[in-house]
């Protein structure tokens, strides 16, 4: 007689809130079913909110409501948060009394009791009885961090190093992860943080905290380290070992009122750069010498784990690990067999480390590594329409298009692509963490010499200077780059193969800064940046098979396995969640073409656009 297993599946649904980028992640047995962060259904870009919307996904993913869930697992411990708010009010006294005055009252009156507040809005949400809210756990932040590290990597053994701002206390830690056990070896504490050292220069050059670090990184390659020295004197004591200590007294976020304090601008010539304002070499010098700095520290850090723990492999997270050229670095050092950086490496990836951690640390669960593979399914973790989902929506909005087969379509959008157009690309689930990897992009040619600015001025709507990131057939990676390993995420930055780069002329070599951003450096100039280097995305047939058939289509087409790949979405906006999301965007911006799953609508055929139509109808997520 066969024996039939009548246990119930243990979930688990963990979130990340109340700072920014709220998010929500539902685990099964260990296995992620689904994750997101809530700024895809709200619209509002870097949403702190309790993730109502996110949870609501997940559960609907999974099948299930929330009297299913085993434990909710929030991503950090609010008693532990106020008490370094607290200390450090205190060490700083009487300086910053009125930022803790304006602090105090939300904390009091919310963050301090954060689980009757989280199980109040769970009850909402589920529409269930105060008795039926599951039971609550709560992690540190750094574990959350570690946690998505390590569990979903394809490592059975690592050293897990984390750095972000801050979350209790902890701004780096250093772990080591072994089968489903994760210890914590080390930690450098709070105010001295490489996170909040980059985004005081984030806010120093006029981009704001918490979402402009990745213009700084994008900055950098423009400018020259001339400042560097000036950090290393000043602001920083870094070790031989990569510990570090900050000197305080050019910084002002212990007491709550600016990144930065006056001591901080006369060490650097001046007040602030105003945001939008014109950029000059100044920026452009200061976005170089911080990256330089960070980087120098982040390899130090690595020497030292590989130094004292042996591991072979390493895992990173926190909001540093979005450094994907610092994480280049780390990689060209040849340290370790094996680099794993979790696709969202911030605070919202806390809410998918808050869920494994509860599965294998609080419930002492097992887990299987193989090696090869990671367990985040190329983070295509968001919702997915069917193409009869899609009709029905561009029926409603009287669009225009076609619905083609699936060689009809990677056939067709290949020869687009060919000839120059734009294309917004929709396809199946959508991605969790801050790239858009083959399943909400907008696509171009690689060997265009106008894509990369047609894109930043007519599409994006933002900066310049802004580089794209391209994505590669994986077997074709060694050809393009000197890159030879899995990047799926976009998170390594690599140089451009030298036989395919183009040296700068001696009028090109008179020019500085933002001049030289239009000069094509090798035959992908559109995703070549001005350093010859280039942030890439490998694609394969298992992980992204529909991004991998339209990749093979147009090398077919052109000979090139190569397309620039970028987020769906404006500037200022999330990226794109729903269909109706695609062709708001799509009808806002001179993109030529769009697919949403297998129907093609080409701008020329759609009728105007109605800025003020009736958007209750759009699609809904039930």
């Amino acid at each position: 007689m066969r024996y039939i297993s009548t246990r119930k599946p243990i979930r688990i649904l963990g979130v990340s809130a109340y700072y920014h980028d709220s998010a929500a992640c539902l685990v099964e047995d260990g296995l992620i079913v689904a994750a997101a962060q809530e700024e895809r259904f709200t619209r509002k870009k870097h949403t702190a909110g309790f993730p109502v919307e996110a949870i609501a996904y997940c559960l609907r993913e999974g099948g299930i409501t929330l009297q299913h869930v085993a434990h909710v697992v929030f991503y950090e411990k609010p008693f532990v948060k106020f008490e370094r708010l607290l200390e450090t009010y205190l060490s700083f006294a009487p300086r910053g009394i009125t930022s803790f005055w304006e602090a105090m009252p939300i904390w009091l009156k919310e963050k301090l009791f954060l689980k009757n507040l989280i199980r109040k809005e769970l009850r909402l949400l589920g529409n269930i009885e105060k008795s039926d809210v599951p039971p609550i756990l709560f992690p540190e932040h750094h574990q959350s961090h570690a946690a998505s590290a390590f569990f979903p990597s394809p490592f059975h053994e690592a050293a897990v190093l984390c750095m972000d701002g801050v979350g209790e206390w902890a701004t780096t830690s250093v772990w080591f992860g072994r089968g489903h056990a994760l210890e914590p070896l080390w930690e450098l504490p709070f105010p001295h943080s490489l996170g909040l050292l980059y985004s005081a220069f984030t806010y120093y050059t006029g981009f704001k905290v918490n979402s402009g670090e990745y213009k700084v990184m994008g900055l950098a390659p423009y400018g020259e380290p001339t400042y560097a020295n000036l950090i290393y004197e000043h602001l920083i004591d870094l070790k031989p070992d990569g510990t570090f200590r900050l000197n305080m007294d050019y910084f002002g976020y212990c007491t709550g009122l600016t990144m930065t304090n006056q001591k901080f601008h006369d060490l650097f010539g001046g007040p602030p750069r105003a945001p939008e304002s014109h950029l000059t070499q100044r920026e452009m010098n200061l976005a170089r010498s911080i990256q330089d700095v960070t980087e120098e520290v982040m390899v130090r850090l690595a020497r030292t784990i590989h130094n004292e723990t042996g591991a072979d492999n390493l895992c990173l997270a926190g909001g540093v690990a979005l450094n994907c050229v610092g994480n280049g670095r780390i990689l060209r050092e040849s340290l370790f067999k094996g680099l794993w950086i979790q696709p969202a490496a911030g605070d919202a990836g806390g809410a998918l480390g808050a869920a494994m951690a509860g599965w294998h640390q609080f419930l002492d669960k097992p887990r299987n590594a193989n090696g090869s593979r990671d367990t985040m399914q190329g983070t295509y973790l968001g919702p997915s329409f069917s193409n009869e989902e899609v009709e029905c929506f561009l029926t409603d909005v009287d669009a225009s298009y076609v619905c083609l087969t699936d060689e009809q379509l990677f056939t067709l959008v290949a020869g687009d692509l060919a000839s120059g157009k734009i294309v917004g690309w929709f396809q199946e689930r959508m991605e969790f963490g801050p790239r858009s990897l083959g399943g909400r992009s907008v696509l171009g040619d690689a060997r265009s010499t106008t894509m990369q600015s047609v894109m930043n001025l007519k599409i994006k709507y933002r900066e310049s200077f802004r580089p794209f990131a391209p994505s590669v057939l994986r077997e074709r990676v060694a050809d393009y780059f000197d890159l030879d390993v899995d990047s799926p995420y976009m998170l390594l930055v690599a140089p451009v193969c030298h036989d395919r780069c183009t040296p700068l002329t001696s009028d090109h070599e008179s020019l500085w800064g933002i001049e030289r951003l239009n000069v094509p450096r090798s035959d992908i100039p559109a995703v070549t940046h001005i350093d010859y280097s280039a942030r890439v995305q490998t694609v394969d047939e298992v992980t992204s098979p529909r991004f991998y058939k339209l990749l093979k289509a147009f090398e077919v087409r052109t000979g090139c396995g190569v397309l620039v790949n970028t987020s769906f979405n404006v500037r200022g906006e999330p990226i794109v969640c729903t269909p109706a999301d695609a062709y708001r965007c799509f009808m806002r911006t001179e993109m030529d073409v769009l697919v949403l799953q297998n129907c093609v609508l080409v701008k020329a055929d759609q009728k105007a656009w109605d800025e003020d139509m009736d958007w209750k109808k759009e699609f809904a997520l039930d």
